[in-house]
């Protein structure tokens, strides 16, 4: 779906300097002098691509070993000959949808596979890019379904919350959707209203590849396994994914990362969150100014979804006020707001949907703010190897915390009980012995809740 069209509007990851459009299709940029690899035709503008594909790639070795450990449990289960037949019916459903979502997301996902290039690992570190580490590849699976498979109610609620908050159905040249997720809200955006182009930015590839595959017309079938199922049969349903029609021209994807976004500064009228600014590990503050600076002149945010901040400071956890007042520090007018109720993830296979009250925050660009600097992942200590490692609180306590762990398990040997491991502990005075038979004892509760756990996707 590339096309020169594209070119304005993208801006390399790296030094920010426009990206050359290549008779091939192919991106690169002439100042890095690096060219961009796609993903079935999906550009992949990460700051260090090989070495971010690199990483997804170990996501996807992941998670087909990961189903292969609950396939392979289930195959052992159904060797039970006490099974009733109806837990036998479930089980061979889940062992039969198991086996074949491995060979369908391997088949899907073959292009990640095809770039076996090892990425630099010096610029990446020296970018200080890297994806995070609760992000994997199946991590917002259940989006899929509910975009493209049977989401019509909610997928027309965001539509109707966003798709109003347009400033006019004729003056949007170029649309951002910045974290697009599987893509149904891009796409609907794209055919319901006049927009010029269409740029649906997200990091997931397998998202993206989905995305690319429905918006084209063409049919995905995927396992949904629901989390709390209607139905004996609704364990693991087959889904066929695919958009009402194929999407017009001007409809983009590309992959990259929103906090390093491969985009041209002032070129876009309008840009949507969906979902996402509470999500980032970057400050609220930071990221405001970041979408300000992609903006053109009078351009409009619309920021959509819930506010709830996972940020690791207390400090950065915002509340609506706070948000609303950032926004307006930020180069924003007094912000449009409004709450609302709407279908969320009522998957009709499942009882786990429910009403999820979602705040649509709409706010036009009044001035220019400073470019905040480039986001670094991570911190120079760990880029250099030459600084001393801090001795951060939160270390000091891990570090005990493993000591104790790492002593607990070595003691696990088939013949010491609780009491004496305890004892043990005690002897190397790591705790009192008051203290350390129930602390053996919640260890080890939790070691075994977590064997007892159902495996999720």
């Amino acid at each position: 779906m590339s096309s020169p069209a594209l070119a304005a509007y993208l801006a390399c990851p790296r030094c920010e300097q426009p990206l050359r459009h290549y008779p091939d299709r192919s991106w690169g940029c002439g100042a890095c002098g690096i060219n961009f690899p796609s993903l079935a035709d999906v550009p992949c503008l990460f700051a260090e691509p090989a070495a971010t594909l690199t990483e997804w790639r170990g996501k996807l070795q992941f998670t087909l070993e990961k189903l292969g450990k609950e396939a392979m449990e289930l195959q052992a289960e159904l060797q039970n000959p006490r099974l009733r037949p109806l837990t036998r019916d479930r089980l061979n459903l889940l062992n039969r949808a198991t086996v074949d979502q491995i060979r369908r997301l391997r088949e899907l996902l073959t292009p990640l596979a095809v770039h076996q290039a090892q990425g630099t690992l010096a610029t990446h570190m020296a970018l200080q890019t890297r994806l995070p580490g609760d992000q994997g590849l199946t991590t917002y699976y259940p989006n899929i379904h509910r975009d493209w498979a049977w989401g019509d109610k909610e997928n027309e609620a965001a539509l109707r919350l966003v798709g109003g908050a347009l400033p006019g159905r004729d003056s949007v040249d170029g649309l951002l959707v910045l974290g697009s997720g599987a893509g149904r809200l891009a796409y609907d955006l794209h055919q319901e209203y006049a927009v010029g182009l269409t740029l649906a930015l997200d990091f997931n590839p397998l998202l993206a590849l989905i995305a690319r595959r429905a918006t084209a017309g063409e049919a995905t079938e995927l396992w949904e396994f629901p989390l709390a199922p209607r139905t004996l049969a609704e364990h693991a349903v087959l889904r066929e994914l695919v958009a009402p029609e194929p999407v017009r021209e001007g409809f983009h994807l590309v992959l990259g990362d929103a906090l390093r976004p491969p985009l041209s500064a002032g070129s876009f009228d309008v840009i949507v969150t969906p979902w996402v600014v509470d999500i980032l590990p970057e400050d609220f503050r930071i990221l405001a100014v970041r979408l300000n600076n992609l903006l053109k002149p009078g351009g409009r945010w619309i920021c959509f979804g819930s506010l709830s901040f996972a940020q690791a400071l207390a400090s950065q956890r915002y509340s609506l006020e706070e948000t609303l007042a950032i926004v307006m520090d930020t180069g924003f007018a007094e912000p449009d707001v409004r709450e609302d109720d709407i279908p969320y993830m009522c998957s009709p296979a499942s009882r786990h949907g429910r009403l999820e009250n979602v705040i649509t925050i709409v706010a036009d660009k009044t001035r220019s703010e400073p470019q905040p600097a480039r986001h670094r992942a991570l911190p120079d200590w760990l880029i250099s190897g030459t600084q001393p490692v801090p001795l951060l609180p939160a270390f000091e306590l891990q570090t005990m915390t493993t000591r104790i762990y790492a002593f607990i398990m070595g003691m696990i040997d088939g013949r010491r009980s609780i009491r004496d491991m305890a004892k043990l502990l005690a002897d190397q005075r790591l705790m009192s012995r008051d203290e350390a038979e129930p602390a053996v004892r919640n260890f080890l509760i939790r070691m075994h809740e977590d064997s007892q756990r159902p495996p999720g996707l």
